[in-house]
């Protein structure tokens, strides 16, 4: 099994900056690629960010695309989101999510998720 155990989460005023992280543990670790999802109130999980664990190559939806960054750091087995200019639409519960498989591309695509953090975001 995997365990993510997501940190950062908080209020953050809108244009503000906030740093997600996520620390994988388990002796199953082994993951193709690691993602960030979020959910708001009412809405389904949508993708935001995805990280292929081997170079590093990313993806961004088009809504956080130049204002959010993912990054892993291997050696501590922990995948970050960097979310800088923060709009009130980026409120949500944030979720860590580990792929084995194959690149992230939506749930579907998860083999292993966080708890969530929850990102609050005043105007």
């Amino acid at each position: 099994q995997v365990q993510l155990v997501e940190s950062g989460g908080g209020l953050v005023q809108a244009g503000g900056s906030l740093r997600l992280s996520c620390a994988a543990s388990g002796r199953t670790f082994s993951p193709y690629a690691m993602a960030w999802f979020r959910q708001a109130p009412g809405k389904e999980r949508e993708l935001v960010a995805t990280v292929r664990w081997s170079d590093g190559t990313t993806y961004y939806t088009g809504s956080v695309k130049g204002r959010f960054t993912i990054s892993r750091d291997k050696a501590k087995n922990t995948v970050y989101l960097q979310m800088d200019s923060v709009k009130t639409e980026d409120a949500a519960v944030y979720y860590c999510a580990c792929g084995n498989s194959g690149f992230i591309t939506g749930p579907a695509s998860v083999n292993f998720w966080g708890q969530g953090t929850r990102v609050t975001v005043s105007s």
